[in-house]
């Protein structure tokens, strides 16, 4: 394990956003099991695949800045989970929303694009739909990149009490659950907790985000999903064992101030993966909110040493 200080703002270390063609982002749609998944789509079709996979309450969008860094270099697939961003949002009496399904829907999306190996990064709610992916399919991941998501028990912050009491005792705890969800200042506190520079972050962000949360029936599927979190704490043996068995080239990219997901959550993934590099960013939960140009400069250093030579060159398909 290489447990690095905070990257620093040398303008060496810093990538360059791609110009012209190479950072056009595609904004498309694709049908998986008659659900509309949306995805942002950036890179050449036949350079090595990264698919990206966002947090709670954020979509593909959270990509956005980070995209333009990285497509030059890599086809990038950021898709809309079910019941996020511009992706179908069907009643939960329609849809099953836990995330075992939106790891079947994001698989039927990889199974649409003819996309068979890939790196994987992984954020908040990214974490536990790609853990499903790489567990099943170990062979089709190339590497990982992990930024504030959780594998071991310990990355779990005491903010995570009422989760946990809500996942014991699912009525007596959703008044309470459903409270936060539909709070503007909860909303506001997730992208500004922790921030080095709160001045640096779009305060559309979070108000679209809460705009999103407060869309007819969007809290009741936000809470099946946040009842359906404790199948993630109870699959981390198993996403352990994937990795130590497996050793995925991995590269960390924490905000350390994040108040949800700890500094030792970060650390944890050597345990399993001695050779795994972890950076620890003077941000908060969303840390491309404030360090995007140090963790695409991260990632280009990372892939271009560590990423195996037959997917450097290889076909994503």
């Amino acid at each position: 394990m290489t447990a690095l200080p905070p990257f620093g703002l040398d303008p060496r270390n810093l990538a360059s956003p791609a110009r012209g063609r190479a950072a056009l982002v595609k904004h498309k749609t694709a049908s998986v099991d008659g659900i509309r998944i949306f995805y942002r789509e950036a890179g050449p079709p036949d350079a090595p695949a990264i698919l990206l996979l966002h947090g709670f309450p954020s979509s593909s969008r959270m990509f956005a800045t980070l995209l333009p860094f990285l497509s030059s270099h890599y086809r990038l697939i950021a898709p809309d989970f079910p019941g996020f961003g511009h992706s179908d949002a069907p009643s939960p009496r329609e849809f099953s929303y836990t995330f075992d399904r939106l790891a079947d829907c994001v698989r039927g999306l990889l199974g649409e694009l003819d996309v068979s190996r890939y790196t994987l990064y992984l954020q908040d709610y990214g974490g536990p739909v790609g853990f499903r992916l790489a567990t099943a399919n170990p062979e089709r991941v190339a590497a990982l990149v992990i930024q504030n998501a959780v594998a071991h028990a310990e990355g779990l912050s005491e903010a995570w009490a009422i989760r946990k009491a809500f996942w014991l005792d699912r009525t007596a705890h959703e008044d309470e659950v459903r409270k936060a969800l539909l709070s503007p200042e909860a909303a506001r506190q997730r992208h500004l907790a922790g921030a080095r520079c709160p001045e640096l972050i779009d305060p559309d962000t979070w108000s679209d985000e809460f705009v999103f949360l407060t869309r007819p029936g969007m809290v009741e599927i936000q809470l099946d999903l946040v009842y359906d979190y404790r199948s993630n704490v109870a699959a981390y043996p198993q996403w352990q064992a994937y990795m130590r068995e497996h050793r995925p080239p991995t590269l960390v990219v924490w905000g350390k101030n994040d108040p949800l997901f700890t500094v030792a959550g970060a650390l944890a993934f050597g345990r399993e993966m001695p050779d795994a590099e972890i950076h620890l960013l003077n941000a908060g939960h969303f840390a491309l909110d404030e360090e995007v140009a140090a963790i695409a400069a991260l990632m280009h250093r990372f892939l271009g040493t560590r990423l195996p030579l037959d997917d450097r060159a290889a076909r994503s398909a």
